[in-house]
């Protein structure tokens, strides 16, 4: 039931952390937009959290500092929280966390509000994500593919690329065939000014950011705005995606931050902690934005969601990128050990995986081998990794000529396989002829993953440049 129009509120029982309480409510929803005027005149918004006996929790996005609970107020406004915007509106354009313009321009108006929080796509509509995209990155065209409608994170660290990964892969995605209209959001939760910085002007130097949509929350911005940030992103996506036809990649970095957020707001509610502190609804939340992306059967549009988040000391197995595996289709691992060896990109792709890579590649798509040559070459690298472990132990002297091979194939897959420019796109096919090149290091007895007609058909001598439409980096050894 809505909350009574024009009732306000005077007073708070409670402030805590970026929580208040208010008390003796009637008629109030959960999720109800509210505002809250400070005793200087300030409006901030909130959205409420929680409702018990006529006891409202609201969490306001702008913070609560300068808060009064004896002169504070409180407006519940009988709806959530809602945003419109067209493309026309939003495409080329900067918000802040909350969806208001940075750039001077005027906030959107057209379109129809829609509510931020969304629902995920029910499964009967889902239609299956087939639609190969092309980013140009070998290590992730070649062995772990993306496909359109696909929702496949990045994995990283502190202090690894992945800023610099993410902007190409938004400058070079595309589809191998048509021209189709094509956009791209990209919502910032609590990342630092001169990644934002970078963001723009590398999509402004390329000529990209005609078609993108930027929502950034800064690291100095309130931290309960992170929550709201991906979700508006998310509600624009939506509207480009389902009500104008656009195909949508949504870019939410980072995630780490988002859920720091959650907890800082779980803990001011007195909530009892699950893993790492974090609320024991970490699972669903996350859920309710991952789930938001994907293609609906019978509509021209799509949204291709790629998430990115820190791995709190590289540790794959906390809360944050374990929970974020089981409710996406896959990961990207950026590795530590090779950024010091100086690859980038430094994507692992020993536990990155593409779950729905099989149904977006093969004849029609990309090329009748490319699922058995990723395989042979996933197979080579996976044995050449135990091998380097053998050598260490008793020294590359005592290993066989054999064993050697695979000890050149892992130098020869990272240096010029996963390694490429930070300005380097590369073709599918280059990617692909560059992978067969690299195998045939291997006499054709040990390539047991690929059919003996792919062989004779795309394996190429021993020492010769089958690298199709690209430069690999690294080539001089």
């Amino acid at each position: 039931m809505p909350a009574r129009s024009g009732v306000e509120y005077v007073g708070l029982s409670q402030v805590q952390g970026p929580l208040v309480f208010v008390t003796g409510v009637r008629d109030v929803g959960f999720r109800e937009l509210a505002e809250v005027v400070t005793p200087a005149g300030e409006t901030r918004l909130g959205r409420v959290l929680a409702i018990s006996e006529g006891l409202a929790i609201i969490e306001v996005f702008a913070g609560t500092v300068g808060l009064s609970t004896a002169q504070s107020k409180v407006r519940f406004l009988g709806r959530p929280f809602q945003y419109a915007a067209s493309a026309d509106e939003v495409l080329g354009r900067v918000f802040d966390g909350l969806g208001r313009p940075l750039d001077g321009g005027p906030p959107p108006m057209a379109g129809k509000p829609r509510d931020v929080n969304g629902l995920p796509i029910n499964p009967v509509a889902r239609a299956y994500p087939q639609d190969f995209i092309q980013t140009g990155m070998s290590a992730i065209d070649g062995m772990n593919a993306l496909v359109r409608g696909q929702k496949l994170p990045i994995f990283s660290g502190s202090g690894l690329p992945h800023t610099q990964l993410t902007a190409q892969i938004v400058r070079q995605a595309k589809l191998l065939e048509g021209e189709e209209k094509f956009a791209i959001v990209l919502a910032a939760m609590g990342i630092k000014h001169e990644e934002a910085q970078f963001f723009r002007n590398d999509l402004e130097e390329s000529g990209s950011l005609k078609n993108v949509a930027m929502f950034l929350n800064l690291a100095d911005d309130p931290s309960i705005e992170r929550l709201i940030t991906p979700r508006i992103a998310l509600t624009v996506a939506e509207q480009l995606a389902y009500g104008e036809h656009l195909h949508v990649l949504v870019v939410l970095t980072d995630m780490t931050n988002y859920c720091e957020a959650l907890r800082e707001v779980a803990t001011s509610k007195g909530e009892v902690p699950s893993r790492k502190g974090y609320p024991g609804y970490l699972y669903s939340d996350l859920a309710s934005i991952y789930e938001r992306a994907g293609k609906i059967t019978n509509t021209g549009g799509s949204i291709t969601q790629i998430p990115i988040l820190t791995m709190p000391d590289d540790d794959i197995t906390h809360p944050i990128p374990d929970l974020t595996g089981y409710i996406t289709e896959g990961q990207i691992v950026l590795d530590r050990g090779l950024f010091q060896k100086g690859i980038y990109p430094p994507i692992n792709v020993l536990p990155s995986l593409s779950r729905l890579m099989s149904d977006g590649i093969g004849e029609g798509r990309t090329r009748e081998d490319h699922q058995n040559l990723a395989s042979q070459l996933y197979a080579l690298y996976a044995k050449a990794k135990r091998v380097e472990t053998l050598a260490s132990i008793i020294g590359e002297e005592d290993l066989t000529a054999h064993d050697r091979l695979y000890l050149r194939f892992s130098h020869e897959l990272e240096r010029r396989f996963i390694q490429q420019a930070p300005s380097e796109n590369r073709t599918i096919v280059g990617t692909l002829d560059l992978g067969w090149e690299l195998a045939m290091i291997f006499p054709e007895r040990d390539l047991t993953r690929v059919k003996p007609e792919q062989l004779r058909r795309h394996g190429v001598k021993k020492g010769t440049a089958a690298v199709g439409k690209t430069t690999p980096v690294g080539q001089q050894e």
